[in-house]
């Protein structure tokens, strides 16, 4: 697949990777960058056999994932047009940490930190958490890896506080910048692990990301200096 010219229709995009339609049901994400998404695709097989709810995978080969397609809205947009719901969302997302906390990570998944055994997604916010019939199905599992639950609470927590939303529609991000705090807020009293240990460790790991923009990593910096 990798290297192929896209096969459909680009219907969504991201700031790593874009997703074209495919007959059948199917969707391909494919990363703009040089990619190996082998590791990623085994995990989400693995979640998958344990019934937390993610797309299901029919092929992955360099940096080229088919997935099945989610029917459904991420839960950012729709907070841009139904700002009231963002408490529940908030707790909705907290129960989705839970969930996925619950799940002990199996041996062959990377352990980045070098401790705890939960999966970690390690990206887990209301734009990489799809709102469908059958319930909310999570995305995006680039960065999943084994570790403590209060780390990847963390990092959601600071993807939520600092992410720039230049990107969204114009009203969506008026209302983002709105409600962003009580929504983490929320979240974070909602959600069992506690991520304040962690926040310091996330917020320099995630300024090493490359895909973190200056603005973005100079909020991530005032985190850090006020620990201190």
């Amino acid at each position: 697949m990798s290297g192929e010219q896209p096969p459909g229709r680009l219907i969504g995009h991201g700031r790593a990777a874009d997703v074209y339609e495919l007959e059948g049901g199917r969707v391909l994400r494919r990363y703009r960058i040089e990619a190996e998404v082998t590791d990623e695709a085994r995990l989400m097989e693995y979640l998958h056999s344990v019934g937390f709810p993610v797309p299901r995978v029919y092929e992955a080969d360099g940096r080229d994932m088919v997935m099945a397609r989610i029917q459904g809205i991420d839960m950012l947009t729709d907070l841009g047009k139904r700002p009231w719901l963002a408490l529940k969302y908030a707790t909705i997302l907290a129960l989705m940490h839970d969930r996925l906390h619950d799940i002990e990570a199996p041996s062959w998944l990377r352990q980045p930190l070098g401790e705890g055994d939960r999966v970690m997604h390690l990206d887990l916010h209301p734009g990489n958490v799809m709102l469908t019939e059958a319930g909310p199905v999570v995305i995006d599992w680039s960065n999943g890896s084994a570790g403590p639950a209060g780390a990847d609470v963390a990092m959601a927590s600071l993807v939520m506080r600092t992410s720039e939303v230049q990107d969204l529609p114009l009203g969506v991000r008026a209302v983002v910048g709105l409600m962003r705090d009580g929504l983490v807020r929320r979240f974070e009293r909602s959600v069992h692990a506690d991520p304040k240990p962690y926040l310091v460790r996330m917020a320099k790991a995630r300024m090493s990301d490359r895909n973190v923009r200056p603005s973005e990593a100079a909020m991530l910096q005032r985190v850090i200096d006020g620990a201190a």
